[in-house]
């Protein structure tokens, strides 16, 4: 038994295959994934994915979206639907300052909520990018 694991975008396939574990921050907390969890649907925050398969670790951001766990045969498949997601080794092409200038600007229109998603993610892409 494994965890077949499937993290999209709108705009392509992230991530795909095999797993022994997966670790997502829902908006409730953050969600551990081992072969042969409960079917479970739950809406992701901003922040880090971390997929564990065959001794690797691979951390992607993800800007909200939703994780699914399902039975898939033997396996336990988890379906990752994220807004915008992107893999560690391609955050050098994201700089988090745009993510704080939009911070600003929402919080000059008044709009904190917002303000504060992009701040979280500007604060994730920090963390992840430095490792």
């Amino acid at each position: 038994m494994a965890l077949d694991v499937h993290l999209v975008t709108p705009e392509r396939e992230v991530w795909a295959g095999g797993a022994d574990f997966v670790v997502a921050r829902s908006v409730a907390g953050d969600l551990g994934v081992l072969p042969g969890h409960t079917p479970t649907l739950a809406a992701l925050d901003v922040g880090a994915v971390y997929i564990e398969a065959a001794g690797q670790r691979t951390a992607v951001v993800v800007d909200g979206g939703f994780l699914h766990v399902g039975e898939a045969g033997d396996d336990t498949r988890v379906d990752i639907l994220a807004e915008h997601a992107v893999l560690q080794d391609e955050l050098r092409r994201e700089d988090p300052a745009t993510c704080e200038r939009r911070a600003e600007e929402l919080r000059a229109e008044g709009r904190f909520a917002q303000a504060r998603v992009e701040d979280a993610k500007a604060a994730t892409r920090r963390r992840l990018g430095a490792t």
